[in-house]
């Protein structure tokens, strides 16, 4: 008995010296714009030091995949956040057309939210699903500190969530923090004070040029071999190393003034930054100013990561950076590798159709519109008429089946059943008529040559995750609706 008790003292100060894995503090989610995989080894050679250095040696990394139909919007930063697809979340597409007026609106639209600082009318409540901050919000309470910082205001507001303190997003035209009335805070201090104080108007008053001599980028273009490049930051200003810069000060603004990561309760940084460049037609690198923002990203990130070591300890938060496909491929690679690119008007559609009802039916303004893969009927008139829907829907469908790049067309309801694409919809956002096209076409809308989507089908974006804690990670190939679930609440 005496040895048992001349042993306890040991065991106990041996089991106090393990390392604790209790969950860190503070987590950063930054969702990156742009950001690929190929680029991340292409570039590994110039991390001699920053924080895709300390990320590229010391965090969990994988890829990520989609199990959605993605168009290069906020979509995919709706199932990155909430961990559903566009069937639950309702986030299918940037755009929803309105049978009210007849016309597109932003899905984050909202009257009864005021811009602060900005005339836009903006909030998450078209969002269904809980996001990540929401969940936070459950589980901890108003002791849990949660703000956004962002690029664009849908994306910030996504990455707000429902239930945030406060989010701020860039106003490029007044070179401003600006916000939305919804979140409780409203404009933060932080915020106001960068607007106040000209640190703003300095970042975008900056000149952006080649941070190295052209001849050590690895993919220059030959205009910018002869004269590099050149652009006032404020005239590009969300597609610059201003913008990730801005994001991270503010982001590191908030944490000081709102002691993140000061206590025992877990609080939320989510930050939106970017790899995008004002003449940028691939999420893949091919121009030097692409690889000049990433060298700027990797400073930005090591600038964080130093102030947070510092500020609350090494130990003491953690960083999960994930990529987010905005551009695709451009059109000159996929020819380059005999994968031609056609377009499909979706407006030239819309307008055969209706003249198709037109011919069956009188003629009436049959068709009311258009968005991305989806035609809308004009009910009222279909209803006035006296006429069946479903035998409309079957017609169009089966008319749209000749169209020269459509693989398949669906009346609305089966569309929603269908296993492959159900996924994808939800009935705000899918038409009475929902059609896919053939591997190679891409979708336009009215006479532009330039189209608002992404050519691949199944984009994979990189993540790592840079955390003290010693848990278990998922091996393999993530699907984006796992991704929220590797943050500790």
């Amino acid at each position: 008995m005496k040895r048992h008790c001349f042993f306890l003292p040991i065991f106990l100060f041996l089991l106090c010296a393990l390392p604790v894995t209790a969950a860190p503090r503070l987590t950063v989610v930054a969702v990156v714009d742009g950001m690929s995989t190929d680029d991340l080894r292409l570039l590994r050679l110039y991390w001699s030091k920053g924080g895709m250095r300390v990320m590229a040696e010391e965090a969990y990394q994988t890829s990520v995949g989609f199990p959605h139909l993605v168009y290069g919007g906020n979509e995919t930063t709706a199932t990155l956040l909430t961990g559903t697809t566009p069937s639950e979340h309702g986030y299918a597409m940037d755009r929803y057309f309105s049978r009210a007026d007849r016309q597109l609106h932003g899905l984050l639209e909202d009257s009864q939210a005021e811009g602060i600082g900005t005339t836009l009318h903006l909030s998450p409540r078209a969002l269904l699903s809980p996001t990540l901050t929401d969940r936070l919000r459950l589980a901890h309470g108003e002791q849990a500190l949660i703000y956004a910082v962002g690029i664009q205001p849908e994306t910030t507001i996504l990455l707000a969530g429902h239930a945030a303190n406060a989010c701020c997003w860039i106003d490029p035209d007044q070179q401003r923090w600006v916000t939305t009335s919804f979140y409780p805070e409203g404009l933060p201090s932080a915020a106001d004070a960068q607007n106040v104080s000209g640190r703003f108007a300095e970042l975008a008053a900056r000149v952006w040029t080649p941070r190295m001599e052209t001849a050590m980028y690895m993919r220059p273009t030959d205009t910018e071999r002869k004269k590099g490049f050149s652009y006032l930051s404020s005239s590009v200003l969300r597609q610059c190393p201003a913008a990730n810069t801005l994001v991270i000060e503010l982001g590191l603004a908030l944490q000081q003034s709102q002691k993140m990561g000061m206590d025992n309760t877990p609080d939320l940084l989510l930050l939106e930054l970017t790899t995008r460049t004002p003449k940028a037609t691939s999420d893949h690198i091919q121009t030097a100013e692409q690889e000049d923002m990433y060298l700027w990203l990797n400073q930005d990130l090591g600038y964080l990561m130093e102030q947070l070591d510092r500020r609350i300890g090494h130990t003491n938060y953690e960083i999960l950076l994930v990529g987010r496909p905005v551009l695709g491929t451009d059109e000159e690679t996929m020819a380059k590798a005999n994968l031609p690119v056609q377009r499909f008007n979706v407006d030239k559609a819309a307008a055969l159709t209706s003249t198709y009802l037109m011919a069956l039916y009188g003629h009436e303004r049959w068709v009311d519109g258009s968005c991305g893969h989806s035609i809308y009927l004009n009910r009222t008139l279909i209803e006035q008429k006296r006429l069946s829907l479903e035998t409309i829907q079957g017609q169009v469908a089966n008319f749209m089946m000749d169209f020269e790049g459509v693989q398949v067309a669906f009346p609305q309801q089966e569309a929603l059943l269908h296993p492959q694409y159900a996924p994808s919809l939800n009935k705000r956002a899918v038409g009475d008529v929902f059609f896919t096209l053939q591997p190679g076409w891409r979708l336009m809308t009215n006479e532009q040559t330039a189209t608002d989507y992404i050519i691949d089908s199944c984009p994979e974006v990189p993540l790592m995750l840079w955390s003290p804690s010693l848990r278990q990670m998922p091996k393999g190939r993530l699907d984006a609706t796992e991704v929220s679930g590797l943050v500790e609440l």
